[in-house]
């Protein structure tokens, strides 16, 4: 399963906030629900979080192995 914990605390030390990705940025309010819950991303939305952070992929998002995760 794919956590966006990294995002939370890349964002704390940015200087950026919520508000600033959705007013200044153009990210969209259900982005930051998908943030918050776990939910698949795009990889667009992820790279303009990379640009708009100035930081890599892995201060974004990780992978965490899950009982939820699609049987393969």
């Amino acid at each position: 399963m794919i956590v966006y914990e990294p995002f939370w605390k890349t964002l704390k030390t940015s200087g950026e906030s919520t508000y600033t990705l959705i007013t200044k940025h153009h990210l969209s309010s259900s982005t930051i629900d998908k943030l918050r819950k776990n939910k698949p991303l795009n990889t667009t939305t992820v790279n303009d979080l990379c640009r708009i952070l100035h930081c890599d992929v892995d201060e974004i998002m990780r992978y965490e192995p899950s009982e939820e995760d699609q049987v393969l």
